[in-house]
């Protein structure tokens, strides 16, 4: 009886009221309550059958649960200890491998097949392909409109291969959002936004796509500061690149020539400029062409700025010709770019009448919808650099009237 309590002690149990008289009882005949049982069971580490207290119906042709051995219990009542018991079920195992089979049936389980992923990408991809002809306004619908879809099945548990998927998705969607919330002049959100492409990107776990995302965020200082900001974000990108001949790194060296340029960094945008073109000649060619691509003209685009920015009029001009040429549309938003640091180059030459009305043309032959912030950032930049005592002229003041429209209208 002292083992009983002493064992209720231990697990924290209130003591049974066992007595002399209830032992001589147990042992005429008479069953403990079904607590004292369970107590009794703890302390021989049996079950009721081992105890004597519970009958045996099974066929004789079902296996034994037990052999058995007396055993001296509390006031010389005898119990059976079972010696070997092959046939009984451990409830915990029962539960550990009911918990094993879900977490497999968990594993194993996701609401993304490879065919739904297909169909994600095909979406994408005409989302990219149509990015730069589109209006900034009507294609932020659909980059959000997809990206809420995205969010719900990355919501939801998925294999590790699978959610890496949908990060990339996520960081290349979110990050054509916040290039054309910057395009829109909304610095704020693009911000906000290009910061969740560079988690995203992290999540997925490319290092192609972390450095890629983050050369797109660095346009945002590039065109609006602060210039430092572009520098720092285009090195990460270039280290994260570690010098492999990819468009990537190519895209990297280039960004950090032009945001240098900006800087005043002359050797440095220099020696990006050099490291651009080796890269880009030693990548494997590609055909792709949309807004995730980094084609030769692309590359020429950056050039510009860095030569533009630098005062380097004559290599420039002869980089802004030769991207011009390798554009079928001129009617999208690089061209336009493009065409505005042409106007640069004139206004550095002393041709402020030329440079204006170029200027204004340009932001005038674009179609309303892809009037927008970006290229008045542009070409109130022209207008600044221009000596003050010119900047009443009426080539001056046309492009300012211009530049004063709403947005969507000029």
């Amino acid at each position: 009886m002292g083992e009983l309590i002493q064992l209720c002690e231990t697990l924290g149990l209130a003591r049974p009221k066992v007595d002399q008289d209830q032992l001589g009882a147990w042992e005429t005949g008479r069953t403990p309550r079904a607590g004292t049982i369970d107590l009794l069971c703890r302390l021989y580490e049996t079950n009721a059958q081992g105890l004597g207290l519970a009958g045996d119906y099974r066929s004789t042709s079902s296996p034994a649960t037990a052999t058995t051995a007396p055993a001296q219990g509390p006031g010389g009542l005898v119990w059976l200890r079972p010696v070997v018991a092959p046939a009984v079920v451990d409830p915990l195992d029962e539960l550990i491998d009911s918990y094993r089979r879900r977490v497999e049936e968990t594993l194993a389980s996701t609401t993304t097949g490879a065919t739904q992923l297909e169909v994600l990408d095909e979406q994408i991809m005409d989302l990219r392909q149509a990015y730069a002809a589109s209006p900034p306004t009507e294609m932020l619908a659909q980059l959000v409109r997809l990206l809420e879809e995205l969010r719900l099945l990355a919501a939801a548990r998925q294999p590790a291969v699978v959610q890496s998927r949908l990060s990339e998705m996520v960081a290349m969607l979110a990050t054509l959002v916040g290039d054309t919330l910057m395009k829109l002049g909304r610095l704020d959100q693009a911000r906000l936004w290009f910061g969740t492409a560079r988690s995203a990107a992290d999540d997925s776990g490319s290092g192609d796509l972390r450095a890629r995302v983050r050369i797109q965020a660095a346009m945002l200082p590039y065109y609006y500061g602060p210039s430092e900001r572009a520098v720092s974000l285009t090195r990460e990108a270039r280290l994260l690149n570690r010098g492999r001949a990819t468009s990537t790194g190519a895209f990297a060296a280039a960004a950090e020539a032009r945001a240098r340029a900006r800087q005043g960094d002359t050797e440095g945008a220099r020696r990006a400029i050099t490291q651009a073109r080796d890269l880009f000649d030693r990548c494997p060619p590609s055909t792709a062409d949309d807004a995730w691509a980094f084609p030769r003209r692309r590359l020429l685009l950056y050039f510009s700025g860095a030569h533009t920015a630098l005062g380097e009029v004559q290599e420039a001009r002869q980089v802004q010709e030769e991207a011009l040429s390798l554009y079928r549309d001129r009617s999208g938003i690089d061209p336009a770019l493009l065409a505005l640091e042409q106007a640069m180059c004139l206004a550095r030459e002393h041709n402020v009448t030329e440079a204006c009305e170029l200027a204004t043309h340009t932001v005038l032959a674009l179609p309303e919808a892809h009037r927008t912030e970006i290229l008045g950032a542009r070409a109130r930049e022209l207008i600044n650099i221009l000596p003050t005592k010119v900047r009443a002229s009426r080539a001056v003041r046309d492009l300012g009237e211009v530049l004063a429209l709403p947005t969507g209208r000029r």
